[in-house]
């Protein structure tokens, strides 16, 4: 009996131990037991705030310096370079002597007409002695001529009738004389005027022995030497050679053709940058004057550009870059291009509101530039935008903002 419970035991004990390694095996290999997945964690995105900033709209033009003025000096009469006061680089002021001609026969003529005014005035004084002469005399007979009248009318049969109408023609005589005299003296007078006229007509030739400068600047060539035979630059069939060259160096024209897209934002007055890549310097300058009409052909409007040049840094035919504002908008509401989904008919930015979350929001935009746009309506300032990629966002997703430093987007000191 003890023995049969001996190996009812032993076989419990078997059974259970069998048991437990078949637990275990199956629990090692089994199916492993299912985890529970963390929570996701919000997207990052890139924003900016919105500040206000001077912003400006412009286009760069390239054209080339020329002088304000430049013009061939030749002389008005033909004759030789007697004196040549300037040379190249010669810098020379208004109505300045550039070179002196000689011209003998202009001298002699002008001594002519020294002794024919000098005649004509001989001729004024004869006439003006012989007009006294004449009046003195018909004085006398007229006095004669009254005396005998009133004798005769006083005293009838005193004084023959004769005699009285002898006087009263010799008084007559004297004073058609005084009338001639008169007219003599006139026309001496009016041959001193001619003269004189004739002087000032050759003396005005013989200044133009003196050749000047219209204006002032810098002789920028020669074209004759001392003794040269200048021709008078009067009209193109004499061929005539020039004496000079000269450019005005104070002040430059730049000339740009505007593209006529922007010939609407273009005035008079407006301040422009010059800037010449050469020198490595920025000149102010200020649109003049323009065409006021497109160019069929390139479909550009002629506008210069005045550029002062005080300091002469500027050269002729230097290479310039004229930076013309077209629009201009400060203390404006911007935000970076980046930031803006923008189509033909409206525009839209990305807002992260208060709670972290994303709002689609339409905005009016006003002034574009290269990296900025002026935001009219829809933002306002201090307002976080997205500047990262926006592919994967929706309206009302929550977001986690991160400040992003753009160097384009600074807000202007100015």
């Amino acid at each position: 009996m003890k023995h049969s419970q001996r190996q009812n035991s032993r076989r419990l004990a078997f059974f259970g131990t069998a048991a437990c390694v078949a637990l275990l095996s199956s629990s090692c290999g089994g199916e492993k037991p299912q985890t529970v997945s963390a929570p996701t964690a919000d997207p990052s995105v890139g924003v900016v705030k919105i500040i206000r900033k001077n912003l400006s709209r412009t286009i760069t033009l390239s054209s080339e310096l020329v002088p304000f003025q430049e013009i061939e000096v030749y002389a008005k009469e033909s004759g030789y370079v007697k004196e040549l006061n300037v040379d190249y680089g010669s810098r020379v002021q208004a109505n300045q002597t550039l070179a002196t001609l000689e011209i003998p026969e202009m001298q002699s003529q002008l001594k002519q007409d020294d002794a024919a005014i000098r005649n004509a005035s001989d001729q004024i004084a004869n006439a003006q002695n012989e007009v006294s002469r004449v009046e003195a005399q018909h004085k006398v007979m007229q006095l004669q001529f009254d005396r005998l009248n009133n004798v005769a009318k006083s005293k009838p049969g005193l004084v023959a009738q004769q005699e009285v109408d002898d006087s009263e023609g010799k008084a007559l005589a004297s004073a058609a004389q005084v009338e001639s005299a008169k007219s003599n003296l006139q026309s001496a007078q009016s041959l001193l005027a001619a003269a004189q006229a004739k002087r000032e007509h050759d003396q005005v030739l013989f200044d133009y022995t003196k050749i000047t400068a219209p204006f002032a600047g810098i002789i920028t060539q020669r074209y004759a030497n001392l003794g040269a035979l200048m021709q008078a630059g009067t009209n193109s069939a004499t061929q005539a050679m020039p004496l000079v060259r000269l450019s005005e160096d104070d002040k430059f024209r730049l000339v740009i053709p505007v593209p006529e897209t922007y010939v609407q934002f273009i005035h008079v007055g407006d301040p422009v940058s010059v800037m010449v890549p050469s020198l490595n310097r920025s000149f102010p300058g200020t649109v003049a004057r323009f065409s006021v009409d497109v160019t069929q052909d390139t479909r550009t409007m002629h506008t210069e550009v005045d550029v002062l040049n005080p300091n002469r840094l500027l050269l002729p035919g230097l290479y310039a870059q004229a930076i013309v504002t077209l629009e201009k908008k400060d203390n404006a509401v911007a935000v970076p291009l980046p930031a803006v989904d923008q189509t033909a008919t409206s525009a839209a930015v990305f807002v992260v509101d208060d709670s972290n979350k994303i709002v689609r929001r339409p905005v009016v935009l006003g002034i574009q530039t290269e990296t900025d746009a002026e935001i009219v309506s829809g933002l306002k300032e201090g307002e976080s935008v997205v500047v990262s990629d926006r592919g994967g966002l929706k309206a009302g997703q929550s977001v986690r903002p991160q400040i992003t430093e753009l160097l384009q987007y600074k807000e202007n000191k100015k």
